[in-house]
């Protein structure tokens, strides 16, 4: 497996954005979610970077890039991939965005649809009201006291199985306890709190998703999709796959049996060959 910690950085709008680039061939933006970072593509490296160009970096506010206090919105950062991109001298490339990921790659299309060439959403965000609790109690106002608490270290000691308070929200065992404990616990540091906290504000309020692709989707350039979900996902529900095959004309849909909101997890192999075989159909 392939490590895709910090191999370099780059200085955009003044701060310190991290990143991995491997391969040569057609270009891979990979696009993680809230409280993720490039570590979730890690596995998909190895299996992709033979033959093509693999970019794979970690959001401001999320992993070891910087955490500034400023915009979190999609739009913020779509811009700061678009600079990325011009940095590393890409003019097109086929955008892998999973949850809110998903979000920033559709309105990344609609701003600059001339660096678009293909568009692959992974349980992504935007195509629905619903999503979990677990995200929604972050919008409320008694989670900027409440969050510092349960993300403390003498809390995180305490609770003898992160699994056992997510399995109540109804996240499958595996990659999706995995994820959303390794992400819960990262926000221990203020600065990504403060940055977790802005990202979900700019997104969701307490009833859900704020943020629809379905209001611009009428006016993006048609650009070819597809959705990858996993039928069991708890965190944002599988039906969106169906409002985004609806919404956006010959859009793809990829249902993985059994996997949760990190398909690209559960079955990395057929991930892989998918976006493989997608990205060959010119």
């Amino acid at each position: 497996m392939s490590d895709v910690t910090a191999e370099h950085s780059v200085i955009l709008h003044g701060h310190s954005m991290a990143y991995h680039d491997s391969g040569t061939g057609p270009a891979l933006l990979f696009i993680h979610g809230i409280t993720g970072s490039q570590r979730q593509w890690a596995h998909l490296v190895d299996r992709l970077d033979d033959d093509h160009r693999v970019v794979v970096p970690d959001l401001f506010g999320h992993g070891q890039s910087a955490k500034p206090v400023g915009d979190y919105s999609l739009g913020a950062h779509a811009a700061t991939l678009r600079d990325l991109l011009d940095h590393l001298g890409i003019e097109r490339v086929t955008l892998v965005g999973h949850s809110l990921g998903g979000g920033i790659a559709m309105v990344f299309l609609y701003l600059f649809p001339e660096r678009v060439e293909r568009l692959v959403l992974v349980a992504s965000g935007g195509l629905g009201r619903e999503v979990n609790p677990i995200l929604r109690a972050a919008t409320l106002p008694a989670a900027d006291l409440v969050l510092p608490v349960l993300a403390s270290g003498w809390v995180r000691q305490r609770i003898t199985s992160g699994g056992h308070a997510l399995g109540r929200l109804g996240l499958r065992p595996g990659p999706d306890l995995t994820e959303v404990w390794q992400g819960f616990t990262s926000l221990a540091d203020p600065d990504t709190r403060r940055a977790f906290l802005a990202t979900t504000r700019a997104v969701l309020d307490p009833g859900g998703q704020t943020v629809t692709a379905h209001d611009y989707l009428p006016d993006s350039p048609t650009r070819p999709t597809m959705v990858i979900w996993g039928a069991k996902d708890r965190m944002i529900p599988a039906t969106h796959a169906i409002a985004a095959q609806r919404a956006i004309e010959g859009c793809r849909v990829e249902l993985f049996d059994g996997a949760g909101h990190f398909p690209h997890l559960d079955d990395p192999d057929r991930f892989a060959d998918l976006v493989r075989e997608f990205v060959a159909e010119g």
